[in-house]
């Protein structure tokens, strides 16, 4: 049987492993003279990192607070480009590792940000390489510290969309599980879940790999487990980081499906959690695959086995959504989806890169119903 030919891409160099946070310094200041540094405001980590980067270089430090939107990437380049870095550190959740990604792109690009951006822009490659990045995450759900894209919020357009270049992939990630642990038990459900749909949806797409097959049936049981625990306290942290890890990989070459479709609108729209969103959604959209999957193929099959693993850990997708509500996961409804939006929100998902490897054009109808019962 032949094998459809596949590329795979990622981060330049992938450190995991608890500890290695300590190598953030040493690798930056053998790269960089004037560091950049995107951080989140309640990482004590950062701070830490921050003054044994100020011994060897110049150090610029931005704080990062909540996702990044256009306006506020423009104003935070125009200070950027002024200080001149030839490196940036980005270390916090997703939102802060897309803003460091967004400003490694935009510092050296030429033109304005929407020549670059899909969906809202023209979508075009960068005119300059990006600068080169250091990506640490302190959560454990992006996965975009093995990414090529940079989320961005378009406020005027009500839509998050994605910065994407070939050449945005950080050059080093390092993934460190304690910096994961000390994340507050409400980020790491919504993160969790997020890091949990990541390994799903690149294994259920269409455009599934050798590659990433292998990377997803180990880690959506790896997930499913890790995030029950770490949700209800017991410490299973590598294993949650690795799943984001993997997810991240997997979705950079695989791509996503009609959740993160949804979720891209959703977030543009109301503003709400990106992890929570997705954890919403997800048995929804799962439910409605496999009913638009035709029973004896492939995708169908796929769909099945995912849903024996959820089984295993919560006893069923009706299971998995119970138990995330108990842990205080919101419905749809309560961020922000309502009767009145929910053909607006379908309509602009199956629009959405992330939706086109969805395993079946599901339709505006299965999409709406799936909103409902979120």
């Amino acid at each position: 049987m032949s094998i459809a030919p596949f590329g795979f891409a990622t981060a330049g160099t992938i450190r995991f492993g608890r500890g290695l946070r300590s190598e953030a310094a040493p690798w930056a200041l053998a790269r960089g003279r004037r560091i950049l540094v995107v951080r989140s405001a309640s990482v004590a980590a950062a701070d830490d990192l921050v003054r044994a980067l100020s011994g060897g270089a110049a150090v610029e430090v931005v704080t990062a607070r909540g996702e990044p939107d256009l306006p506020g990437l423009t104003a935070l380049c125009a200070d950027a480009r002024a200080f001149g870095p030839d490196l940036i550190v980005a270390i916090g959740g997703g939102a802060v590792l897309d803003t460091g990604k967004a400003l490694a792109a935009l510092i050296p690009a030429p033109h304005g940000a929407l020549r670059y951006l899909e969906v809202v822009g023209e979508g075009r490659p960068l005119d300059a390489p990006p600068l080169p990045l250091l990506a640490i995450p302190t959560t454990a759900g992006t996965g975009t510290e093995v990414t090529r894209n940079a989320v961005i919020g378009i406020p005027e357009a009500g839509r998050k969309v994605s910065l994407r270049d070939a050449r945005l992939y950080p050059a080093l990630a390092l993934i460190d599980p304690e910096l994961a642990a000390l994340c507050p038990r409400p980020v790491a459900l919504a993160s969790g879940l997020d890091a949990v749909v990541q390994v799903i949806e690149p294994f259920v797409s269409r455009r599934a790999t050798p590659m990433t097959d292998a990377l997803c049936r180990d880690a959506i049981p790896r997930g499913l487990s890790a995030l029950r625990h770490v949700v209800e306290g017991r410490d299973a942290w590598d294993d949650m980081t690795l799943t984001s890890l993997m997810g991240g990989l997997a979705l950079a070459n695989a791509g996503l499906g009609a959740v993160h479709g949804l979720a891209g609108v959703i977030g543009g729209l109301t503003g709400a959690a990106h992890g929570a969103i997705c954890g919403a959604a997800l048995v929804p959209i799962l439910r409605a695959n496999r009913s638009a999957l035709p029973e004896g193929g492939e995708g169908r099959a796929r769909i099945d086995w995912v849903i024996d693993r959820i089984t295993e850990v919560y006893g069923g997708l009706d299971g998995l959504q119970a138990w995330a509500r108990d842990q205080g996961l919101p419905r749809l409804s309560d961020l922000g989806v309502t009767a009145a939006n929910r053909a607006h929100i379908a309509q602009e998902a199956r629009h959405s890169s992330s939706y086109a490897a969805n395993p079946v054009d599901l339709g505006e109808a299965a999409l709406i119903a799936a909103l409902e019962q979120g």
